[in-house]
């Protein structure tokens, strides 16, 4: 009896660590009828795998290239990719932490979220900024894309997206959930977005300075920040285990910002197809990707 309740309580611990082993997200992963595989991406000498999760959808659309949060390629990760993707767009959401884990895994290698936060604070922004660049190659060079192609970071990733941003020329947009800016915001080219938190002074904090300092370089800078919400709202606003109503409030009106700003993004090229059922509550070198039955993997190399 004591061995029975035991594991129990392992299991109950390991389904509520945020972040790490969301069950309820993978459930409703698992339950999604869209297309969804992990690629090989590769650049130099480094391979990283990434989730990409297609709409069902007529014509060549936009891609988001989704970065996680410091917890990072999750189960909620991917089923918010499977979102984006029901809203209309294909994801692309590489593991960051490719390589990085024991036996050269990636983040379902690690042991628990300490260490997978621990190894995604540690990671080098030149590397994270090239498997980036990796991701966007990918991205344009997909028959279904029509050229368009974004980033959207979340936590640990939302920084990273701001950071992207100032790298990478031909973004259509950077969305910024809830993360710190770069130092240097002079080579920014594409909009920034911003979804912030009221009750995260850590971040809420940085926003006066960098709002000042996008107006001052020109830049487009649009942050929007949702009273009562807590850091890490669009995971927190999902868990059936939340118990602030407020992160549910944030999460479905940001969602909504979200998928609106994305529908009026100009196509690179083609023509954009709505989805099937999607409707959602209010609130340079190219890379050359394997063609792939479904649900199976595909390597793209550099060129």
């Amino acid at each position: 009896m004591r061995r029975l309740v035991v594991c129990l309580l392992a299991l109950v611990l390991t389904v509520s660590v945020p972040g790490f082993a969301q069950q309820w997200a993978k459930t409703k992963l698992d339950a999604s009828p869209r297309h969804r595989e992990y690629v090989t991406l590769k650049h130099g000498n480094r391979s990283l795998q990434a989730f990409v999760v297609y709409p069902e959808v007529s014509g060549k659309v936009p891609v988001v290239v989704l970065i996680h949060e410091i917890f990072g390629l999750s189960d909620w990760a991917k089923e918010m990719a499977d979102e984006l993707a029901a809203a209309g767009y294909i994801v692309v959401a590489p593991d960051l932490l490719s390589g990085s884990g024991p036996d050269g895994g990636g983040t379902d290698s690690f042991a628990g979220v300490d260490a997978i936060t621990k190894a995604v604070s540690g990671l080098n922004a030149d590397v994270v900024n090239a498997d980036l660049d990796a991701a966007v190659d990918y991205a344009k060079k997909l028959p279904a894309s029509n050229g368009t192609v974004v980033t959207a970071g979340f936590c640990w990733g939302g920084g990273k997206s701001f950071a992207f941003a100032a790298h990478r020329k031909d973004l259509a947009a950077a969305f910024v959930f809830y993360g710190p800016p770069p130092s240097d915001f002079s080579t920014i080219t594409a909009p920034v977005y911003g979804f912030y938190a009221g009750n995260d002074s850590r971040i809420g904090a940085t926003l006066p300075a960098t709002t000042e300092a996008m107006k001052a370089a020109g830049k487009k800078f649009d942050p929007v920040t949702y009273d009562g919400a807590g850091h890490g709202f669009m995971r927190a606003g999902e868990d059936p285990g939340n118990t602030n109503p407020a992160n549910k409030t944030a999460r479905d009106q940001a969602f909504e910002r979200l998928t609106s700003l994305l529908k009026s993004l100009p196509a690179t090229h083609g023509s954009i197809s709505s989805p099937r059922s999607s409707k959602k509550p209010s609130g340079e070198k190219g890379l050359a990707a394997t063609t792939v039955s479904c649900h199976s993997g595909s390597t793209a190399t550099a060129m």
